[in-house]
């Protein structure tokens, strides 16, 4: 079976043995010795018969006959020639590097071909004479890349080396994606999950290796998670559902006994009616998360008014807030409109507002503002309380969650008004934040919820 770890190791075997490749030109490049025989041998014989030639040519037609022919030696052999007369002076009006004066004075006094050693050149150097004896010094730049073989264009050479890059840079790129690809997959995938899309899967994995089980893991994870969650949300909203029944027999039978016992019981059966209306309070609550978080609410969207929305919700929450020695106190109110459910947005807005009268301390106000900034409308809303662990900021809207300070039963709730407000504002494609603010600006919990698709006339 294809591993990922064959895979790797192939890879980087091959990756090595390239470098070492790599690494034995470069070293023979550099080094003062030619890479081998051959080359030495063909520049020898390049000297010793052009180095005659080009005697008997200038002897013959001067310069312009020697240029000619130092053109035809380049063009030919794809090398650097040069003729210098016993004096080392040039003979072609050719420009070469000073350096060679060793060379030359080696090659005036030798009937060999005398060499020179360069990190990337082999210069070799003949001597001979024109018919009239006067000596002349042939001198050959070679390149160490030539390696004997002279019949190679330097465009070839180099469409060679692009040819070499380009299927290098393809088979890195093939095993980046063949690597990458799958993990990407992975990556989109998991971001889904945590999203909250429990229909989140890794799909097209078309392989034989450990990425391919990894993706598979992930689904079947997946698939457990989705199961779980969807039978404790229909679990939820069985029980929810049947509980409505019970209560509303338990209704019925305490005005009976209202009206059959005395003064006595009254005490008691306030107190079962007010249980019971709080009971009844946490069912409703429950089948609205239940509908909204199994998208099933299928409220119908309307233009609505939310400076209107809002100033209704605030009329309503001062009540409850001077029964409780706290004032709710509209800020900002920017007239706008959006396409949205009024009770959804009614019921969001609501659940914000009285957790911020539960929490606020006495002779202090909630503040709520409406903002409308093109596209967007901003619901703002802060109260002067103790705020909420750091820590504890993105779990408050989670369903039953309550910060440790605020478990205490005089606070009230069940710990899900939030929970429905963010599914609410959700509905809408909106989004919900909460800070806590610095106490130079007097501390206390700011929520804010932003609704899209506000309607401009």
């Amino acid at each position: 079976m294809r591993t990922l770890f064959f895979k790797i190791f192939l890879w980087f075997w091959l990756a090595m043995v390239a470098v070492g490749v790599t690494v034995a030109i470069v070293v023979g490049i550099t080094q003062n010795e030619p890479v081998g025989p051959g080359l030495r041998n063909t520049a020898a014989a390049l000297a010793a018969v052009y180095a005659r030639t080009a005697a008997e040519t200038y002897a013959r037609g001067g310069e312009p006959a020697l240029r000619a022919l130092i053109a035809e030696i380049e063009r030919q052999n794809h090398v650097r020639a040069f003729l210098f007369d016993a004096q080392g002076q040039e003979l072609a009006g050719g420009k070469s590097s000073s350096s060679y004066a060793d060379l030359l004075a080696r090659a005036r006094n030798s009937q060999q071909a005398e060499f020179h050693f360069l990190p990337s050149l082999v210069v070799t150097a003949q001597r001979a004479e024109t018919p009239n004896g006067q000596s002349v010094i042939l001198l050959i730049e070679i390149s160490r890349l030539w390696q004997g073989e002279p019949g190679i264009k330097p465009r070839v050479r180099l469409l060679r080396g692009f040819v070499l890059l380009v299927t290098a840079g393809l088979l890195c790129f093939w095993l980046a994606r063949s690597l990458t690809g799958p993990l990407g997959q992975l990556r989109a995938a998991t971001n889904q999950l945590a999203s909250g899309d429990l229909s989140a899967r890794v799909t097209a994995l078309n392989r034989r290796d450990e990425l391919a089980e990894l993706g598979r893991d992930f689904n079947q994870m997946a698939e457990r998670l989705e199961s779980l969650v969807t039978a404790q949300k229909r679990l939820l909203h069985d029980v929810s559902h049947e509980l409505r029944s019970p209560l509303a027999r338990l209704g019925v039978a305490l005005e009976l006994a209202r009206q059959q016992a005395g003064e006595k019981a009254a005490s008691a059966l306030d107190r079962i009616e007010r249980e019971a209306q709080r009971l009844n309070e946490l069912i409703g609550q429950l089948l609205t998360l239940s509908r909204l978080e199994s998208q099933t609410e299928t409220a119908e969207r309307a233009p609505v008014e939310l400076e209107k929305l809002l100033a209704e919700v605030a009329d309503d929450a001062q009540f409850e807030a001077r029964r409780n020695q706290r004032e709710v106190i509209v800020r900002e109110c920017t007239p706008c409109r959006i396409q949205g459910n009024e009770r959804l947005l009614r019921s969001a807005l609501e659940n914000v507002v009285r957790n911020a009268i539960r929490y606020t301390p006495e002779q202090t106000a909630v503040e709520v503002s409406l903002r409308c900034s093109g596209k967007e409308a901003e619901f703002i809303i802060r109260d002067h309380g103790p705020g909420v662990p750091d820590a504890a900021l993105d779990n408050i809207f989670r369903a039953f969650y309550r910060v440790a300070e605020a478990r205490e039963r005089k606070t009230g709730g069940f710990g899900l008004g939030l929970s429905i407000t963010e599914r609410a504002i959700g509905w809408h494609g909106g989004t919900v934040r909460a800070a806590n603010l610095p106490q130079t600006e007097g501390g206390g919990l700011c929520v804010t919820l932003r609704l899209p698709g506000v309607i401009t006339d």
